[in-house]
C-alpha cells in the first residue's frame, strides 16, 4: 500500500469537458497561490484544446498563459496533454515540428508531458516521447481504453510494455468516454502493475456514474495516481470530485495528504468563477450511462447537440448516436478521442442529415481510409474504403514518415508576424486562425469573445407574457403561455389569445440586439444575406460551418460531383460538390464566412 497522488485537472480538463474549454488565464491566476500550497503530484494546465480555444476564442497567446502559470506555479509540476504526432492539431506533423514544439513548451515550463495516440498506434509516440525524454521532462505513455471486439486486456497491457521499452516514465490509462467499470479496471490494472514496472496513473472521466468506483478499484489494484477534478467542477462530462477522493482514503494507507479544508476554499472560488462562463455549459452535465452503449464520450455529445441545435435538428440526435457505433465499426473500431472523436462523429452527423450514408465524405476520413492516421485497431470496411479513396496507394507506413522537413517553409510562410519561434509554432498548429491571431496582435485588435452577463434574479428587463396588440382596428388579448426551446430555429410559442388556446411557430429572420446593455442601442442583425437554397442549381450545405476555400470561380463550368468549396465544420473538412453539370454563374460566399444549412452558396446555371 502507497499513498496516493493526485493530479488536478481544474486548469484543463475540467473546463474543457464543461464550458467548452473557456475559462480565462485571469480567472486562473488569482487562486495560484492556494494551488501551489496543497502538493499535488502536478496540475493539468495546458494542452488538449485549450491552445485552439486560447488563439480562436480567448484572443490570448497560450504561450504566455503557460509562461504565467509556471511563474505563478512554483512548487508544483505542470502537466499537458500531447496527441502525439498530432501534438495540440487535428492532423499529424513532421518529426523537426514536434521536435521544436516538444522543446519549446519545455523551455516555457512544463514538466509532465501526457502523451496519447487516438489509435493506439505506439509508431505515432514514439518521438514525441524521445524528444520529451531529450528536454529531461516526464514523458507518460497513455493507453486510451476502449471496448470493441478487437481490444483486450492482454492487448492494453502489451502497449504498456511497449511504452515502457520506448522509455516511459509512468503509464495511464487515459478513460476519455468514462467506459470503464469496476471489476473491468481492478482487472486492467492488475494485469499491467504485474508486467510494468512503473507508476500507473488512472484518468476517467465521470460520465457514467461509475469513475469514483472504478478510482477505488484501480488503487486496490497498484494506481498510486489519479486525476480528480475540483468538486465545482468535476461530475458529468468531466471527473470525479477532489474533495471526496480527499475525504475517502483520509486516515488510510492511501491517504493524500491533502487538506481537506484547503481544497474546499479552492472550490468555492471556482464555484464563483464558473457562474462567469454559464453561456457555455453543456446540457449534458449529469449522469449519462448512453456512452456505455454508443461509447460518445460526454464533450462529443455537447459538439453534436449544438451542432443539430444550429440547424433545427436536435430532435434528431439519437439518430446520430445510434449511427456513430456503426460509423466507428467502418472505420475498424478507433477510440472516440480527439481527433477520431471529431472524425467519426462529424461523419455519423452528415449520414443522419443527408439521408444516405456516405453520400458525402469528410476529407478527414478519407484521410483515415487511406492510412493516413496511423494503423486503425481493426480492418475497415473495404466498400467504404475505395468508395473514399479509389486506387490511391494506401499508407502502410508511418505517416509522418511521408512528411518533408516544415519548420523552415513555416517560418518563412509567416515571416514578421511571428516575434518568436513559438509564434511560428502557433501558426503551424492552426496555419488560419493562427495567422489571423498573429495579425490582430500587431494591429492591437485582439479582441475575446464577450462573456453573457449573469441574468438577474430581479429587476431584469423580461419580455411580457400578458399584453394587447391591436391588429386591423381590433384588439387582442394574448397570453404567453410557454415556448420551445429558445435556441431552435422555429421556435414554438404557446398563448392564449382571448381566452382561445393557439401554438403559432416563430422562424427567426432577424434579430433584436442590446449592446453593452444600454437601453435603446438598438441594432438588426440580418440573419443571412444569401437566398435560401430553393432551385436545382444551389449549391447548399448538409452543416452549419465555416468556409475554408472556394474551389471555383464565376464562369466555370463543373461536373456534377465536381468539388466547388471546402467548408469546416466540428473541426473538420467536407468538400461541397457540384449538384448538377453547369457554369458558375454567382458565388455568394467567401473564404472565412460562416455558413448555414438551406442557403444558396453558390449558383450553378444548366
Amino acid at each position: 500500500m502507497s499513498k496516493i497522488h493526485i493530479t488536478e485537472v481544474i486548469l484543463r480538463d475540467a473546463h474543457q469537458s464543461l464550458t467548452a474549454t473557456r475559462m480565462r488565464t485571469e480567472d486562473m491566476l488569482p487562486i495560484c497561490d492556494k494551488l501551489d500550497a496543497l502538493g499535488f503530484w502536478s496540475l493539468e494546465c495546458w494542452g488538449g484544446a485549450t491552445f485552439d480555444a486560447c488563439v480562436r476564442f480567448l484572443k490570448e497567446d497560450p504561450w504566455e498563459r503557460l509562461s504565467k502559470l509556471r511563474d505563478a506555479l512554483p512548487n508544483t509540476k505542470l502537466q499537458m496533454l500531447l496527441r502525439g504526432q498530432n501534438l495540440l492539431g487535428y492532423r499529424h506533423y513532421s518529426d523537426d515540428v514536434v521536435k521544436a514544439f516538444v522543446s519549446r513548451v519545455a523551455a516555457n515550463g512544463m514538466d509532465v508531458f501526457r502523451i496519447f495516440d487516438a489509435l493506439n498506434d505506439l509508431r505515432n509516440m514514439r518521438l514525441p516521447i524521445e524528444a520529451v525524454k531529450a528536454a529531461n521532462k516526464h514523458a507518460q505513455g497513455a493507453i486510451c481504453y476502449t471496448t470493441s471486439p478487437v481490444h483486450t486486456i492482454a492487448g492494453f497491457v502489451k502497449q504498456a510494455q511497449e511504452l515502457a521499452q520506448m522509455g516511459c516514465d509512468s503509464i495511464v490509462v487515459k478513460d476519455m468516454a468514462g467506459l470503464l467499470t469496476p471489476y473491468i479496471t481492478a482487472d486492467l490494472f492488475k494485469a499491467i502493475k504485474d508486467a510494468v514496472d512503473l507508476p500507473l496513473h488512472l484518468h476517467s472521466h465521470a460520465t457514467a456514474g461509475l469513475s469514483s468506483m472504478c478510482h477505488l478499484k484501480a488503487i486496490e489494484n497498484g494506481c498510486t495516481h489519479l486525476d480528480t477534478a475540483i468538486s465545482s467542477w468535476s461530475g458529468g462530462t468531466s471527473h470525479p470530485p477532489t474533495e471526496s477522493l480527499v475525504a475517502a482514503l483520509r486516515n488510510t494507507d492511501y491517504d493524500t495528504g491533502l487538506d481537506l479544508v484547503k481544497v474546499q476554499e479552492v472550490g468555492m472560488y471556482f464555484y464563483a468563477v464558473r457562474k462567469k462562463y454559464h453561456q457555455f455549459e453543456s446540457e449534458y452535465t449529469g449522469i449519462d450511462t448512453r456512452v456505455q452503449v454508443n461509447q460518445v464520450p460526454g464533450g462529443m455529445i455537447s459538439n453534436l447537440s449544438h451542432q443539430l441545435r444550429e440547424q433545427n435538428a436536435l430532435d434528431r440526435i439519437n439518430q446520430v448516436l445510434d449511427e456513430i457505433p456503426k460509423v466507428r465499426k467502418d472505420l475498424g473500431y478507433p477510440p472516440l478521442v480527439t481527433p477520431t472523436s471529431q472524425i467519426v462523429g462529424t461523419q455519423a452527423v452528415l449520414n443522419v442529415l443527408t439521408g444516405k450514408r456516405y453520400q458525402s465524405i469528410t476529407n478527414e476520413v478519407k484521410r483515415y481510409l487511406q492510412g493516413g492516421y496511423g494503423k486503425t485497431p481493426a480492418e475497415i470496411n473495404p466498400t467504404l474504403q475505395q468508395e473514399a479513396v479509389g486506387n490511391q496507394d494506401i499508407i502502410e507506413v508511418r505517416p509522418a514518415d511521408l512528411i518533408q522537413p516544415e519548420m523552415e517553409h513555416l517560418r518563412s510562410e509567416i515571416g514578421t508576424l511571428a516575434t518568436k519561434e513559438e509564434d511560428v509554432l502557433t501558426y503551424a498548429m492552426f496555419p488560419d486562425i493562427g495567422r489571423q491571431f498573429l495579425e490582430n496582435r500587431a494591429a492591437g485588435t485582439l479582441v475575446p469573445e464577450p462573456l453573457e452577463p449573469l441574468p438577474k434574479s430581479s429587476g431584469s428587463k423580461k419580455a411580457p407574457t400578458e399584453f394587447k396588440v391591436l391588429l386591423h382596428g381590433e384588439s387582442y388579448h394574448i397570453q404567453v403561455t410557454g415556448a420551445g426551446h429558445k435556441e431552435q430555429m422555429e421556435r414554438h410559442f404557446y398563448l392564449n389569445v382571448d381566452g382561445v388556446p393557439e401554438e403559432v411557430i416563430i422562424e427567426t429572420l432577424s434579430e433584436i440586439v442590446l449592446e453593452g446593455g444600454t437601453q435603446g442601442a438598438v441594432k438588426e442583425t440580418i440573419s443571412s444575406k444569401r437566398p435560401k437554397a430553393s432551385k436545382d442549381g444551389h449549391v447548399t450545405t448538409s452543416m452549419p460551418g465555416n468556409i475554408v476555400d472556394v474551389l471555383v470561380s464565376e464562369g466555370d463550368t463543373v461536373k456534377a460531383g465536381q468539388a466547388i468549396l471546402i467548408i469546416e465544420a466540428m473541426k473538420m473538412e467536407t468538400e461541397i460538390q457540384a449538384c448538377i453539370d453547369g457554369k458558375i454563374s454567382k458565388i455568394y460566399v467567401q473564404k472565412g464566412e460562416s455558413v448555414t444549412p438551406q442557403e444558396a452558396l453558390i449558383e450553378i446555371i444548366p
